[in-house]
C-alpha cells in the first residue's frame, strides 16, 4: 500500500486525469440517458440535452479537473469562462458542474492570492446566476433564495478545505526551515566550542610544556656541570629532571584526555586543574631549579571562581618562566598575591636583565609560544586586566587584576 500511495504523490496528473475521465465518461452516460427519456425530450430541445455545446462544456470542465494541480491559475479561468459560456449558450447544470467546487478548492490550497479570491467569488456567484438563468417556476421565490443559498454552502466550503491545507503546509513548512536553522546554528555552536576548546588546550599546553621543559633543561644543564665534582647535587638535579617531567605528562594526558572520544575516563586517570592553593608547590619547584623566589600573600584567602584560580596559576608560571630564560644570572624574582574585596591582585616582578618587550609579544624565544597575548587572553577571559613592562633599573614586572564574583 505504501508503494502505491508513493507513486500516486508522484503522479498527481495521471491520477486527476484519471478522474476527469471518469467524470467525463459519467456525465455523457446521463447525457445520453436523458436524451432517451421522453420526459426531457418534451421539456428541452434535443440540442440542449446532448449537442454539440453540452458536450464541449463537459470536455472542458474535464480537461480543468485533469489540469487543475499542474496549472491551477490556468484552469481557474478556464474554469471561469465555461461557466459563462455555458450561461450564455444555455447549457442547463450538469453532472460535470462538479469541476468548479474541485478547482475552487484546488486553487484555494496551491493558488496565487488573486486566483483564490476569484476562486471564492466564482463559488459563491455560480449558484445565483444558475437560479436567474434557470428559474424554477414551481418554487417560490422564499424556497429559491434558501435553495440557492443552500448550493453556496459546498463552494464555502470547498474554500475553506482549500484555504485550511493551504496554512497548514506553509506552517509544516515553517517547521521544517526552523528546524533546519536550528540544526545549522547548533552546527555552528558546536563548531565555535570546539575551536574555543582547542585554543583552550593550546594555551594550557603552552604553560606546561615552556614551563616544565624550562626546569629540566635547567636541572639537566646543573647535573652536566657538577656530575664530576658533586655526585649528590647531580642526582637531585636528576631526580627533580624525573619529578618534573612525571608531572608534565600527568597533565599533558588531563589536557589530552578532553580530546579523546568514546573512552570513559579512569578513575584517578586525570589531575584536577591548578588553582592559588598550588602555588606553594610551584614556587618551591621554581626554586629547586634554581630561580630565587620571594612569595607572600596578602588579605584574607576565600574561595575563588576555578577560572581566576587557573588564570591565576598559569599567569605566575609563565611570569616565572620568562623569567628563567630570559632574567640572567643572578636573577631574584617575587610574587605577589593580593586579595581585594572585589578582586584578586596578583603582581610579579624580577631584577633581572630582562628582554625586548617585542619578544614577550611574540611568544618568547623561539616565537613559538603565546608570551603576552596568550596572559591577556587569559585575564581577558575571566573579564580582568594586565600591565606589562619593564621595570625602572632593570627587570620586568606584570600586574594583573581578577575580578571576583561572590562565591556561592
Amino acid at each position: 500500500m505504501q508503494r502505491v500511495y508513493d507513486f500516486l504523490r508522484r503522479h498527481p496528473t495521471g491520477v486527476d486525469s484519471f478522474w476527469a475521465v471518469v467524470l467525463l465518461g459519467l456525465n455523457c452516460a446521463a447525457l445520453i440517458s436523458a436524451r432517451n427519456n421522453p420526459e426531457a425530450l418534451v421539456e428541452e430541445p434535443p440540442g440542449a440535452v446532448l449537442g454539440v455545446p453540452a458536450l464541449l462544456v463537459t470536455v472542458a470542465l474535464s480537461l480543468v479537473v485533469a489540469l487543475r494541480r499542474r496549472w491551477p491559475e490556468r484552469m481557474l479561468v478556464l474554469a471561469t469562462v465555461t461557466g459563462l459560456a455555458q450561461i450564455a449558450i444555455d447549457v442547463p447544470t450538469m453532472l460535470s458542474d462538479f469541476a468548479l467546487l474541485v478547482i475552487v478548492y484546488t486553487v484555494a490550497a496551491d493558488g496565487v492570492a488573486w486566483a483564490s479570491r476569484l476562486a471564492l467569488i466564482g463559488g459563491f456567484a455560480a449558484a445565483p446566476l444558475s437560479m436567474l438563468r434557470w428559474p424554477d417556476p414551481s418554487t417560490g421565490v422564499l424556497r429559491s433564495v434558501f435553495f440557492t443559498i443552500f448550493m453556496m454552502v459546498p463552494f464555502a466550503l470547498a474554500w475553506v478545505l482549500g484555504d485550511s491545507i493551504r496554512t497548514r503546509r506553509a506552517y509544516l513548512a515553517q517547521l521544517e526551515e526552523r528546524a533546519a536553522r536550528l540544526e545549522r546554528e547548533r552546527e555552528a555552536q558546536s563548531k565555535v566550542a570546539v575551536a574555543a576548546e582547542r585554543a583552550r588546550i593550546a594555551r594550557e599546553l603552552h604553560d606546561v610544556v615552556a614551563h616544565n621543559v624550562s626546569v629540566m633543561v635547567v636541572q639537566a644543564d646543573g647535573a652536566a656541570y657538577v656530575l664530576d665534582a658533586a655526585p649528590d647535587q647531580a642526582r637531585k638535579a636528576l631526580e627533580t629532571i624525573s619529578g618534573t617531567g612525571r608531572q608534565a605528562l600527568a597533565e599533558m594526558r588531563r589536557l589530552l584526555g578532553v580530546l579523546r572520544t568514546g573512552e570513559p575516563e579512569e578513575s584517578g586517570e586525570y589531575v584536577p586543574q591548578p588553582d592559588v592553593e598550588q602555588l606553594d608547590d610551584l614556587i618551591e619547584q621554581v626554586r629547586t631549579s634554581g630561580l630565587p623566589v620571594d612569595f607572600k600573600v596578602e588579605g584574607t584567602p576565600r574561595p575563588l571562581p576555578s577560572g581566576v584560580e587557573l588564570t591565576a596559576y598559569r599567569i605566575v608560571q609563565e611570569a616565572l618562566t620568562n623569567t628563567r630564560k630570559h632574567g640572567g644570572p643572578n636573577t631574584g624574582a617575587s610574587v605577589r598575591l593580593v586579595y581585594f574585596d572585589d578582586g584578586l591582585g596578583l603582581l610579579v616582578e624580577d631584577d633581572g636583565k630582562g628582554a625586548p618587550h617585542e619578544l614577550y609579544e611574540e611568544g618568547g624565544a623561539d616565537g613559538q609560544g603565546h608570551g603576552l597575548i596568550g596572559m591577556r587572553e587569559r585575564v581577558g577571559m575571566v573579564g580582568g586586566t594586565l600591565d606589562a613592562g619593564p621595570r625602572p633599573g632593570g627587570g620586568f614586572r606584570i600586574s594583573v587584576l581578577l575580578p571576583l564574583k561572590p562565591a556561592h
